[in-house]
């Protein structure tokens, strides 16, 4: 890697910093009062996005472990967000689906961040494309 590459580099994952630290802002701002963080918004948007999401699927999802979603879930259900029942094929399965509070939050929370990517990509519709071809190779990454 040439030293003009590393330089880019370095600004790009600075960019990617700011980028992050601006797309979170606003949800984070949301979540402090109810005393909940970035893991909560995210178990918020996929339980979202797919009603009746299994706990396992949803581990797959976040690319996390058992342990470590079993305290955010739990906090989740208590605050009445989240319901958590038996899925009828499979009594061992446990069922996520966002309470009409937790929709409601949900789409709030997400809102915000669609709202900021629309205004960042009308003012670069060019770059558009390209971002979404980053974020979608970064995604897949292991």
């Amino acid at each position: 890697m040439t030293k003009m590459n590393t330089d880019l580099l370095k600004t790009d994952l600075e960019l990617l910093f700011y980028g992050y630290r601006a797309f979170t802002s606003l949800p984070d701002e949301m979540l402090s009062p109810l005393q909940l963080a970035r893991v909560h918004h995210r178990i918020l948007y996929f339980v979202g996005r797919e009603a009746g999401l299994s706990v396992n699927t949803l581990l797959a999802k976040l690319g996390t472990s058992k342990q470590a979603l079993n305290r955010p879930l739990r906090e989740l259900q208590e605050k009445g967000l989240i319901i958590a029942s038996t899925a009828k094929h499979d009594g061992r399965v446990k069922c996520l689906t966002l309470s009409q509070t937790g929709i409601d939050l949900e789409e709030k929370l997400s809102t915000s961040q669609r709202d900021l990517l629309s205004r960042a990509f009308a003012k670069s519709p060019e770059s558009e494309a390209g971002w979404r071809a980053i974020m979608s190779i970064l995604a897949t990454e292991p």
